[in-house]
């Protein structure tokens, strides 16, 4: 359930990040970029809460 939610929010703010960017340069929206970017969010966020960011108790 924590991998779909992640992923949700992972596309949400990868449209929202390509979007003010692109807005930004003057380009047009592109939607593999953004897909691209929400899907390196996603591995970025699970390698750290799952390997790095690990609680020791």
């Amino acid at each position: 359930m924590r991998y779909i939610v992640t992923l949700f929010w992972s596309c949400l703010i990868g449209a929202v990040v390509s979007y003010v960017l692109s807005s930004m340069g003057s380009e047009p929206f592109n939607l593999t970029a953004t897909i691209g970017l929400s899907v390196v969010f996603f591995v970025m966020v699970s390698v750290l809460g799952d390997g790095i960011l690990k609680e020791d108790n």
